[in-house]
Order: structure tokens, then C-alpha cells, then sequence
């Protein structure tokens, strides 16, 4: 029998309405892989000019040279290189070819492409030619989308341009997904601001999203570490999220997640921006155990846990099984594993106990033990004891931490940026002032912001007393209706 879609609008109509002072709420804050699932599941992406300026120096390596092949022909559409770009120490390179900008946008415009990816050599050193290219192509194509390399990405040329050729694939999706969003917000009865997560454990407004939903890549697990850190009180720990397929492994710095400061693969595409330093193990409660010869996933049976495994009258077995069998946890019948002998039982604990301990160890940046917050609906498979670790948490609602840490995140803003010709203080109070700024224009009320990072790194190689300034600021959303 066909079932039809329930509405959103529908559930959260039927929540708000049984949800005590629901509608004095001001925000909504939603967390979705669904741009991140659009790349690995290569569906739903747009059609992307890509617009390199360093030509002579750029032009071996074209872009998209390294994207897996199947990808690459779903979103590569044009390839336009042009003269222009900067020294690595702030100079002009050669000067940007403006006429061959002209040129290329026009094409864009006749070709009816809508999103453009505009990466410079040199970019987030010095902004110029991509500022001076995006707003001739804006002049030509008043209805394109025009992402920048130097708002996303880092030093390094091809990692920052294969950046923020995703995130321009992906502006028509986040378009489409926040205006359902909306949608459904308002056929609720709500009057809320909408906000959604961010990689970095904050939230953006929905508005910001749709310029940059690649910042939404791996929200789901630094939420959770949001969520563990909230509810254990721990702001520099260890979070384990145990869900049904897989283990994700963090370290809290400061109440917020580590960031990852090596490159970053999504979909098999290499990329440099800002993500969290994450380990993923295929180790959940629907995994599939065998054992003789012992193996326990990566295999995962997911959402039919509770009609495969066999607790719950399937005949698949599953770590959560085993956690049955060894008492760890009460569900559905545990006569039906009372036949799995206590020493494969004993075995396959240890096994996972290895697992983690070896996870733990790849993990910490420090000799000493750290406490660690465990958190997710699989989280009985984590032992009170692990080697490395001075204590395991557990935390009430741990199951629904991820859904806590969307609730209770803040708004950030950040620059990396490298600053010439100015002293140190000065360098990194404009830093300060510019992530200020952004936290301000991504929905943070100014007068909550407090600064969470500050990282300044001279560097010796570029004249002009060149500074790297890093700088991050969080604040509380503005109390304001829409």
C-alpha cells in the first residue's frame, strides 16, 4: 500500500500545540546532513562555472583535477583560467584580466548556469582580483551565485578551490531545503528566527546557510559533542557518540570541538576549511557480529534493529545482542541470545574495549588521561574503564545529546587572515573586530560575544612584518522575532 508524505508543518503543528510555551519561542535551530549526503550520495548538486585566477603560474593543475571522475562530471559545467592573482607575499602576481572576466561571465550568462566558484592564487592573503571578478560577474549576471575561495578555505590552491566548487554545487539545494524549512516552520504557527547548525558546534542563520552550506559538513557529530559537553559540565574531555552504525570520536577544547588543521576528504574530493578533528569507527549498536572467526561490523543493520536483531526476533547478530547477553543493557527478550556462550560474549567486549582504547589513544594530543563523555543511543558498549582515560561520564538524556547540543548552541564568527605592516596587538585586535562582525552578521547579539581563540603565527618567509591571525568569537543568538 502507498503511503503519502506527512507534512512537516503536520508534526510540528501537532507539537507546538501540546508543547507548553512552544510559541514563545524565537528561534528554531535544525541540524541536517543533507548537504553533506548530496556529495557522497552524488545527487541533488548544481551545475558550477569554475573561475580560477593565477594564470601563468596556476595552469599545470586544472580544476577539478583531482575529484573522483564521477562527481566531477556532475558538477563541472565550465573552466575558465585567467592572468591574475597574487604573490605569496601580497603582490601582484600578474594583473587581473578583466576584459577575459567580462568575457567568461557572459558566456556564464548565455550557458543559463546560476552558480560560479571563483578561486584566486594567494586569495586569503590578499582578496582582491576575487572581489574585483565576483562583482563583474554579478554586473553581467545579476541572478548568479558567486562563492569566494578566500570566505571558506585556507592557504593552498587546490584544496581551497575543490572547497568552494562544492559549496557552489550546493547553494540551489540549501536554496530549496531552507525555503522547506521555512515552510514548515510557519505551517507549525511558530514566529521563530531560523537557525542551522554549523561544523564548528555553532549555529547560522538560515540566510547565511544558503551562501555557505558546506559549513553545515559534519554537524551532526559536533553537536552531539556540544550536546555531551552541556550536559556532563566537562569543557575540555574526550566525547564518545555511539550511534547505531558508527562511532564518532572528538576532543572538546573550551566547551567547543577541536579543529582539524590537515586536509579533509568529503565525497573523495580533498578540502582545507574549517572542520572538526573527528574519528569515525564503524562500530555502532546495529552492527553485525560474527563470532567464529570474531568480526564486529563495519556492517551495520541501522533503523531495522528492531525488526533484524535478534532480541528483537531476527536472526541477525548485532552488538546490541551482545550487549544483552552480557547485561549491559535491557531490551526486547533476552531469552532469545541466552544461548550465546559467555566467553565469545567476553571476547567480543573485549574486542570493542580495544577498539575504543586504541580510538582514545589516536585521539588525545596529550600523555596524561583525560576524562571522556559518552553519549548516543549505543552507548552501553562503552566500558567504565578505558586505558588512557581518567573517567567515563555518562550523562542522563545522553541518547538525545546531539538533539541538546542543537538546542543550546551559540552563534560564531572567525577569521584566518594574514596581516602586513602591523604590530602584533594591532594585527590581532583587527582579527577580533572582523570575527565580531561576522558572528554579528550570522545572527550573535553583539553584546554577548566573548572571544573563545586566539592564534597568531609570524611568519618569517613574507617581508612587511607578515602576522597570521586566527581569531574566533562566540555569542548568544539576538533575542529578536522574524
Amino acid at each position: 500500500m502507498r503511503r503519502e508524505p506527512l507534512e512537516f508543518g503536520d508534526v510540528d503543528a501537532a507539537l507546538v500545540a501540546q508543547a507548553p510555551g512552544a510559541r514563545e519561542a524565537h528561534a528554531a535551530m535544525i541540524g541536517t546532513t543533507h548537504f553533506t549526503n548530496a556529495v557522497v550520495q552524488r545527487r541533488d548538486l548544481g551545475r558550477v562555472a569554475a573561475v580560477r585566477i593565477g594564470l601563468p603560474s596556476g595552469a599545470s593543475l586544472p580544476p577539478f583535477v583531482d575529484w573522483p571522475e564521477d562527481l566531477a562530471d556532475l558538477v563541472r559545467a565550465e573552466v575558465v583560467m585567467l592572468e591574475g592573482g597574487h604573490e605569496f607575499d601580497g603582490r601582484p602576481l600578474v594583473p587581473l584580466d578583466i576584459a577575459g572576466v567580462r568575457a567568461a561571465a557572459r558566456r556564464i550568462r548565455d550557458s543559463g548556469l546560476t552558480s560560479v566558484g571563483i578561486a584566486s592564487v594567494f586569495s586569503p592573503l590578499n582578496a582582491a582580483c576575487e572581489l574585483e571578478a565576483a562583482a563583474i560577474l554579478r554586473d553581467e549576471c545579476p541572478d548568479v551565485a558567486v562563492t569566494m575561495s578566500h570566505q571558506l578555505g585556507r592557504l593552498g590552491l587546490l584544496e581551497r578551490e575543490n572547497a568552494t566548487l562544492l559549496n557552489a554545487s550546493l547553494r540551489d539545494l540549501a536554496r530549496r531545503t531552507i525555503q522547506a524549512f521555512v515552510r514548515a516552520i510557519g505551517q507549525s504557527g511558530l514566529s521563530v528566527k531560523l537557525y542551522l547548525t554549523q561544523n564548528d558546534g555553532t549555529v547560522m542563520l538560515a540566510e547565511m546557510v544558503e551562501k555557505f552550506p558546506i559549513f553545515s559538513f559534519a554537524s551532526g557529530p559536533t553537536n552531539s559533542m556540544r550536546g555531551g559537553a552541556f550536559l556532563s559540565r566537562q569543557s575540555d574531555a574526550i566525547v564518545i557518540d555511539v550511534g547505531g552504525t558508527t562511532t564518532d570520536i572528538g576532543m572538546l577544547v573550551k566547551g567547543f570541538p577541536r579543529e582539524a588543521n590537515n586536509v579533509v576528504e568529503v565525497g573523495g574530493v580533498r578540502t582545507l576549511f574549517r572542520m572538526p578533528d573527528l574519528l569515525s569507527l564503524g562500530l555502532g549498536g546495529g552492527s553485525l557480529v560474527t563470532l567464529d572467526p570474531l568480526s564486529i561490523g563495519p556492517v551495520s543493520v541501522g533503523y531495522r534493529l528492531t525488526t533484524e536483531s535478534r532480541v528483537f526476533g531476527g536472526t541477525t547478530l548485532t552488538a546490541t545482542d551482545v550487549g544483552v547477553a552480557a547485561g549491559l543493557l535491557d531490551l526486547g527478550d533476552r531469552r532469545r541470545v541466552a544461548d550465546l556462550p559467555a566467553a565469545q560474549v567476553d571476547r567480543a567486549l573485549a574486542k570493542i574495549r580495544a577498539t575504543l582504547e586504541e580510538a582514545v589513544d589516536r585521539v588525545k594530543t596529550e600523555a596524561g588521561d583525560v576524562p571522556l563523555v559518552v553519549v548516543g543511543g549505543g552507548a552501553f558498549l562503552v566500558p567504565e574503564r578505558l586505558a588512557g582515560v581518567s573517567s567515563v561520564v555518562g550523562v542522563e538524556h545522553q541518547a538525545v545529546a546531539n538533539a541538546v547540543g542543537a538546542a543550546i548552541a551559540q552563534v560564531s564568527g572567525e577569521v584566518d587572515q594574514i596581516f602586513q605592516a602591523l604590530p602584533r596587538e594591532e594585527a590581532i585586535a583587527r582579527g577580533r573586530t572582523i570575527a565580531e562582525d561576522r558572528a554579528v552578521t550570522a545572527g550573535a547579539a553583539r553584546a554577548t560575544l566573548r572571544t573563545v581563540e586566539v592564534e597568531d603565527l609570524p611568519l618569517a618567509y613574507l617581508p612587511g612584518n607578515s602576522l597570521r591571525v586566527r581569531v574566533r568569537v562566540v555569542g548568544e543568538i539576538a533575542d529578536g522575532r522574524p
